[in-house]
């Protein structure tokens, strides 16, 4: 009997959420009479020998279910999982449910069980493979999207599924396609010469056959669609067939990206080194320098900066001000250069983001002398403070003489010229809005002078008498950022960013790949500003929480070997995060997938562009993520990591991401195995010592 180990996870699901449907993920081998593979990250559970037809009831949190009990389900054909019994048991793992498949074996089962756990929603930690004269005995170890073990309430659903998706009689005819599986994962940047082919012919070959698993299964589902509408079946159960093909549409989405994320892998790695001439050589150093990218101004400041947003969504209820006032030194013996704070001016939401009165600083978070003392406070430990500025839309004190809110109280007492014209429900008299819209307030015309002289006034008040530093400008989609670069030249701030958030590219709701147009948009917009702002890197948080998220992390490298969010083309001008208090906090619009928190702050807190850290993540979270988050802010000071720090990819697989950073420290991601001393690095000739761990994290230093 051969048996070998191999390791490899299979990509994290959600039940109930079909739109999201990942495809099989283990590697598909051939297996031959009498041998025996192991696919997991750790020893395998001994098999245990079931004889054919044993039918258990459920209790004790163990279900074994035969074929032969589902000849009247609807969703069995014929040969439905002929011959195949099917037990669970909650009760001999601690940590998963162990799933033993016994029974008649055909060229499609391994595929068809893989695809049929993903597609239920659970996660394949492990499984034990063998095969002997024609029959089969499988066990796997699964748990559930949150990592727990399946429920026994799920035990009959999950066993129709499997049964469903191992029916033979609609499967295509086409002959399967397998992979050669390999033990070692592909070394996607400067490969070593002479060793990396093989590997990288495995790696594509898996990643096709994983593929047309999933283009089978859709082709499957289309069929039986078909024959159900030719035999008029019922409404209930074709419905429940195309919600199937929407899900396997999706499954395929995602390994299509896969596919085109190694077929980009591949041609970075043989792209051949034209050997310049001596001639070349000597007209190289002839040429004057390219011009610097960046205009002069504000953008991320020293590029050394460290970010803190200091609220959350909530925070008005708990006067903020003077909350943050009791933690200043804690902040500063983080290590943060910075802090953001939210508006400052009344405002009809108590969030401060419909404001009203801009020079009217009392708000729900404290009074105007709270917020100069706590500036102060913040000032007397070197950190800057940053404020939000809501200059998109501004909200009416009173309705005008056409019954709309349209006049405006305080020092700014505009009128309905000052609204875009295109605001009808507000009665807006001025230039057309030249950006996005914002349905709830009155949006601001930004082309007048006078308005524009009127904004710049109020932010030079912020900046030389309440003592704010720089500016984070919210909603900047609705006016040009041309004006935005005037606001920055006229109040000379120590650092200024755009929140330019718009949606990632998506196929049958499934991430595509490459987000190359969707980073462009947003650096196009640091463009129009003169390269005086920087911008929240959205880019970079859709990649990253949908790479740990679902176990993609050959997500987090371009087809051009660099980062794939912003701070892969403009690092300087990427404010990268993990969650803001629209994301995350209690409006969760968008949320950084929660047990994956170590892993976003590890890449973001090692990598170039400059790292904002979310209020709740250091206040309000678990204590171990407070200290992760604390050890790599020490690493990264400690090490001088900035905005333009060189970062090289080393690895970016299915389960594992490993990078180098300005040759001093390296970082990996993720399940898979993967450590700069295995791999041979050394920086300076140095051993590299690991310094910071945490769930699928690790990051190493230059041993002193």
């Amino acid at each position: 009997m051969d048996r070998s180990f191999i390791s490899r996870t299979s990509p994290r699901m959600q039940l109930g959420r079909p739109q999201h449907l990942q495809p099989p993920c283990l590697p598909i081998v051939q297996v031959r009479p009498h041998q025996r593979r192991c696919i997991s990250s750790r020893p395998c559970q001994p098999v245990v020998a079931v004889r054919p037809g044993r039918i258990v009831s459920g209790r004790g949190g163990r279900l074994v279910a035969s074929a032969s009990d589902m000849s009247s389900s609807p969703d069995a054909s014929k040969d439905a999982g002929e011959g195949l019994n099917i037990f669970f048991d909650n009760n001999s793992d601690n940590e998963c449910t162990v799933v033993t498949v016994e029974g008649k074996d055909n060229a499609h089962l391994l595929i068809s069980l893989t695809g049929g756990f993903s597609s239920a929603g659970l996660i394949v930690i492990s499984a034990s493979i063998t095969s002997d004269d024609g029959r089969v005995l499988d066990v796997f170890r699964v748990q559930t999207a949150e990592g727990t073990k399946v429920p026994e309430s799920q035990f009959s659903h999950v066993r129709e599924h499997i049964l469903s998706v191992t029916a033979t009689s609609s499967r295509s005819s086409m002959p399967a396609i397998y992979g050669i599986v390999a033990a070692a994962e592909v070394e996607r940047l400067k490969p070593l010469k002479g060793q990396a082919a093989q590997t990288e012919v495995d790696t594509l070959e898996l990643a096709a056959a994983e593929m047309a698993a999933a283009a089978a299964e859709l082709v499957a589902t289309e069929r039986e669609i078909i024959e159900l509408r030719a035999s008029n079946a019922d409404a209930r159960l074709l419905q429940s067939r195309e919600a199937s093909r929407t899900e396997a549409a999706a499954a395929l989405e995602r390994k299509m990206a896969a596919m085109q994320a190694v077929l980009a892998a591949r041609r970075t790695a043989v792209q051949p080194q034209k050997q310049k001439t001596p001639a070349e050589k000597l007209l190289d150093t002839l040429k004057p320098p390219a011009p610097a990218r960046a205009a002069a101004g504000a953008g991320s400041g020293s590029g050394y900066e460290i970010l803190l947003q200091a609220f959350n969504w909530e925070s008005h209820r708990h006067r903020l001000y003077r909350q943050l006032s009791g933690r200043v030194k804690d902040i500063a013996d983080a290590g943060f250069t910075a802090v953001w704070m939210p508006p400052p001016s009344e405002s009809v939401s108590p969030q401060g983001y419909l404001p009203k009165d801009l020079y009217a600083l009392d708000s729900a978070y404290g009074s105007e002398g709270e917020l100069r003392d706590l500036i102060s406070s913040f000032h007397q430990h070197q950190i800057k403070v940053i404020a939000d500025i809501v200059i998109n839309h501004r909200c009416a004190s009173n309705q005008g003489g056409d019954g709309k809110w349209n006049k405006f109280g305080g020092r700014l007492a505009w009128d309905a010229s000052a609204i875009c014209s295109n605001n009808p429900a507000f009665g807006g008299r001025g230039n057309p809005k030249q950006g996005d819209d914002y349905a709830a307030a009155p949006n601001i015309d930004h082309s007048q002078e006078r308005i524009r002289n009127d904004i710049a006034n109020w932010m030079k008040y912020l900046r030389n008498s309440i003592g704010f530093d720089g500016w984070r400008f919210d909603f900047v989609r609705g006016y040009p950022g041309t004006y935005c670069k005037q606001y920055i030249d006229e109040t000379v701030p120590a650092m200024a960013f755009g929140e330019y958030w718009d949606s990632c590219d998506y196929t049958d709701g499934v991430l595509n790949y490459n987000q190359d147009a969707h980073r462009q948009r947003t650096v196009n917009w640091c463009d129009s500003t003169g390269g005086t702002s920087a911008a929240f890197d959205f880019t970079t948080k859709g990649i990253l929480q949908e790479a740990v998220g679902r176990r993609e992390y050959w997500r987090l490298v371009d087809s051009q070997g660099r980062p794939p969010g912003v701070l892969g083309m403009w690092p300087s001008r990427a404010i990268t995060f993990i969650d803001n208090h629209d994301t995350g906090s209690t409006l969760n619009h968008w949320p950084f997938p929660s047990r994956n928190l170590p892993e976003g702050y590890a890449y973001i807190l090692t990598h170039p562009g400059t790292p904002c850290v979310f209020y709740d993540h250091l206040y309000q979270e678990d204590g171990g993520l407070r200290r992760n988050i604390l050890d790599l802010l020490s690493i990264r000071k400690r090490n001088g990591i900035n905005a333009r720090s060189k970062v090289v990819v080393k690895k970016s697989a299915a389960d594992v991401y490993a990078a180098v950073i300005d040759d001093k420290v390296a970082m990996k991601m993720g399940p898979g195995d993967w450590s700069p001393n295995h791999s041979g690095l050394r920086m300076n000739g140095k051993d590299m010592k690991l310094v910071s761990s945490g769930f699928q994290f690790a990051v190493w230093e230059a041993h002193q």
